[in-house]
């Protein structure tokens, strides 16, 4: 009997989409559990997240309830922080079961290695922004923002974030999501020029859902965003990735 596939993801931004995105999005994670060995979340699984020590932002406790139950279940889940929802920890780990990390994270997949980022910051490009990276992510402006009301905090981010103001389907948009692609296709192969044992590069951060095969068999992979496409990918048996779109 043939494994079942693992299904990555990333982007969905949740917070900041509509109701029925989030409801699509929780009738995909029951596909998930039914269809699939594990699940990758490749960043912004949230448009805000930070872990508080007794309080759980209220937007996101059915999300994270069935993810605990996707977990115990069998079906392992990975969160890679990315821009938005960087700022995880314990209750994520310990309380719901998902194996969340902060950094790349490279892992063999039906027999092909795979390296798992969701792609801002990568490279040398961006240097502005690879400054306010480290300040965001600092442990003084953790500190200093967990003495926020979460109402306050929550809105501040929001603020900061834009997501919710941000034009999804519009020229400046896809403008600015195409650059994204054609900078982390850049990065990924120049992963697989340094690395002759890589196999596959996925990433999201650029909304824009895309396997393209950069040498014979190597692949780069964006799974794209919830925003707009709904989009996610597939790796089974065949080792050769496949782009989806939930329409349920």
């Amino acid at each position: 009997m043939p494994s079942k596939p693992v299904f990555i993801v990333s982007d969905v931004h949740l917070g900041a989409v509509p109701p029925e995105t989030e409801q699509a999005f929780r009738r995909w994670l029951l596909h998930v559990k039914e269809s699939g060995s594990r699940l990758i979340i490749n960043g912004d699984l949230f448009d805000f997240w930070f872990e508080y020590r007794h309080v759980v932002l209220a937007e996101h406790v059915r999300v994270l309830a069935q993810l605990a139950e996707l977990v115990e279940s069998g079906v392992p889940v990975l969160l890679i922080g990315g821009n938005h929802d960087w700022w995880g920890g314990s209750f994520l780990r310990d309380r719901i079961g998902i194996d969340f990390r902060q950094d790349p994270v490279t892992m063999r997949i039906h027999g092909r290695t795979v390296l798992l980022a969701h792609g801002d910051g990568l490279g040398a490009g961006d240097l502005g922004y690879r400054c306010l990276r480290l300040i965001l992510r600092g442990r003084l402006t953790r500190w200093l923002f967990r003495w926020l009301h979460p109402d306050l905090g929550a809105r501040l981010a929001n603020r900061v974030s834009g997501t919710t103001r941000a034009p999804s389907g519009g020229t400046s948009a896809n403008v600015a999501a195409k650059d994204r692609l054609a900078f982390l296709t850049a990065w990924a192969r120049e992963r697989f020029e340094v690395d002759a044992g890589l196999d596959i590069v996925a990433t999201g951060h650029a909304h824009r859902p895309a396997i393209l095969e950069l040498a014979p068999g190597r692949y780069y992979v964006n799974s794209g965003d919830w925003l707009v496409h709904r989009s996610y990918a597939t790796l089974g048996e065949s080792g050769v990735p496949v782009l989806h779109e939930w329409k349920k």
